[in-house]
């Protein structure tokens, strides 16, 4: 019987559920006559009543069809279906009780009240059983894996009801640590505490543990992991599970934060038809393509709908994927993309790329931009960042391209590091530029951080929340600018659309955010909380780290007091003075990296730019290894 159980169709399960409560209906009545009569032998008065089980019958046709009694699915026969085979049955016994007491169908008043709760309970005992068969035929009994729900709230029970139609697993019990559910039994299984763990899974009683606690926070499930498995059972967790009943209780995966969530003040909306058409139907290119700026860049300006967008990258796997990325987006909208590999250090072939393509703007945001990464290591970072700008503005003036906006940052404003210092360099180059090569207009732009770029702290405080913590804070005083991805390419777009020559650029950015709060928002929006003084039983904690080598507590957008306003609100032009260096600044920068002159590159920065000071000794007036 199991065997063919569930090789009925949808229809043939539904005539059968049919055929039964016909069936049921002289059972319940003769027995509730039996019952009344107390005579158990069949009587001439089975015959007299037939008109009641003639009426009996036809009512529970009618009713069972109107309420879809027999279309309910037997797997999910809940509640609601109970409900319903009550109403079925109550609605034939008074409609049988009042035409006996009108038209006398030969049975007593209070036999319709017995054959009514006869035929409800025999109605569900039915069901129950034909649930039970079809459950065995389709999963069989001693083929699946016994296993216990840790968790025997909403979750736990909603877990249970789903695996007893598993074709793998077989809920024996539940475990929970609430002294008010301990010995309590939930839909027919046991519930246990934490305790009995060790001596139920050592009795073979289940082979593994779900986990079925919604608000359980990321640290505390973990802890629970390494208690389970040392009981030498497997431990299981239903992701897509925990999503359906997430509703119920805190998230409790780390969920990707929005950006928005983190900015301290609205977004900008900068998008405008400027944009269009600036660059619509123009040659692009971007350097540092496969950054995360220089990525984002790309996205947009493919929006727009470029004849041609070039991308230019050093790192040949960041230009693959950003290339495989864009190439549908680009064959949908006809525009041809070239994905060139190559380093801006190398004029010749900055040269050579922008004058095959016919580039008429450049969009310059390769950089080396990880403060204690270009801290460590000077002459890489000013070659990459001054020089590698100089060669970029220098090819774009020589080929006489339209426009080159310079992506720079607020860490170039009074810097305190060598990444500042060097883009605050790159700027002042870009402005030389300017003054040799007056066909093309130069511009920069220059916000704080990207929230979600590589050098963004971001992406560290989700690694650190994700491992559990500590989440590091340098200061508790440390404040920065944030800005989102998507507002930092608008603004880099627009603000060279705008660019009449030489200008720099930069974003109204509300009020700054401190990185302590930051970093609490953070966990907060990950589900968890902050592990302090006040909550010492919390989730995460933050441990200040001290100040880094050239890091300052604030940063600033502007050199000097004043600025003048653009045709968008929220993009501001910066009124600053530069320095006048000498034509041949470039070529003895150049020089001292060549010769690996620390020394002379930190006296360079400092002569030009305003407020920089060394964070460390250069490695030229340090003790230097003996080599035998």
């Amino acid at each position: 019987m199991y065997r063919y159980a569930d090789r009925l169709t949808r229809r043939q399960k539904a005539v059968l559920l049919l055929a039964v409560d016909i069936l049921l209906v002289p059972f319940c009545w003769i027995a509730a006559m039996m019952l009344r009569l107390n005579d158990f032998t069949p009587r001439f008065w089975v015959l007299n009543s037939i008109n009641a089980i003639l009426l009996a019958t036809a009512l529970s046709i009618l009713l069972g069809v109107a309420l879809r009694l027999h279309r309910v699915q037997l797997s999910t026969f809940g509640s609601n279906a109970v409900l319903r085979t009550a109403i079925w049955a109550v609605g034939i016994g008074v409609t049988v009780f009042f035409a006996n007491v009108l038209f006398w169908l030969g049975a007593p008043r209070t036999v319709p009240l017995i054959f009514t709760l006869l035929l409800f309970v025999a109605a569900l005992a039915t069901r129950l059983i034909l649930r039970a068969v079809l459950d065995r035929s389709r999963h069989g009994g001693s083929d699946r894996k016994p296993v216990a729900i840790y968790g025997a709230g909403a979750g736990g029970v909603q877990l249970a009801s789903a695996l007893r139609r598993s074709t793998e697993y077989r809920p024996v019990l539940f475990v929970d640590d609430k002294p008010g559910l301990r010995n309590a039994t939930i839909m027919g299984l046991r519930v246990f505490g934490p305790d009995s763990l060790g001596s139920l899974a050592a009795s073979g009683r289940f082979e593994s543990v779900f986990l079925a606690i919604p608000s359980l926070s990321a640290p505390a499930r973990r802890r629970l992991l390494r208690t389970i498995s040392e009981f030498d059972v497997d431990v299981l967790e239903l992701p897509s599970y925990v999503d359906l009943i997430r509703a119920g209780g805190v998230m409790t995966a780390i969920r990707p934060v929005e950006t928005d969530d983190l900015l301290n003040r609205p977004h900008v909306d900068l998008t405008s038809e400027t944009i269009s058409e600036a660059y619509r139907d123009a040659t692009v290119m971007v350097t540092g393509a496969g950054g995360s700026i220089g990525s984002e860049l790309c996205r947009r300006i493919i929006q727009v709908s470029p004849s041609r967008l070039v991308l230019f990258e050093v790192a040949e796997f960041a230009l693959y994927t950003v290339t495989k990325e864009l190439q549908p987006i680009a064959d949908e909208r006809g525009i041809e993309l070239v994905s060139c590999l190559g380093s801006v250090q190398d004029v010749d072939r900055l040269r050579q790329v922008i004058g095959r393509h016919g580039v008429s703007n450049v969009f310059h945001a390769a950089a080396y931009k990880h403060v204690p990464m270009v801290e460590d290591n000077v002459l890489e970072g000013a070659k990459n960042n001054i020089l590698g700008t100089a060669c970029a503005a220098r090819a774009a003036g020589e080929l006489g391209i339209e426009r080159f906006v310079l992506v720079s940052t607020d860490k170039a404003v009074r810097p305190t590091n060598v990444m500042g210092a060097t883009k605050r360099m790159a700027e002042i180059a870009v402005q030389m530029y300017h003054d040799r090569f007056p066909a093309t207009t130069y511009a920069t732009v220059r916000f704080g951080n990207v929230i979600g770029s590589s050098g963004s702290v971001i992406p560290l405080f989700r690694e650190q929340i994700e491992a559990g913590g500590p989440v590091t804070v340098t200061d508790p005083n440390v404040t920065r600018y944030f800005m989102s991805i998507p507002e930092a390419a608008r603004l880099v777009m627009l603000a060279g659309a705008f660019a009449e020559g030489a200008e720099v650029f930069l974003l109204d950015m509300g009020e700054p955010v401190r990185i302590v709060d930051l970093a609490r928002r953070m966990i907060e929006l990950s589900g968890m909380t902050v592990r302090d003084e006040d909550t010492p039983d919390g989730d995460i904690a933050i441990q200040i780290t001290g100040l880094r080598p050239g890091e300052k507590l604030y940063e600033e957008l502007l050199i000097g007091n004043d600025s003048l306003p653009t045709p968008h609100s929220k993009i501001l032009r910066a009124q600053e003075g530069a320095p006048t260096p000498p034509d041949d600044l470039l070529e003895r920068l150049a020089g001292m990296i060549d010769a690996c002159d620390e020394a002379a590159v930190f006296r360079l920065l400092g002569e030009y730019v305003d407020g920089y000071r060394p964070s460390r000794p250069p490695a030229s007036e340090t003790t230097q290894p003996q080599i035998a």
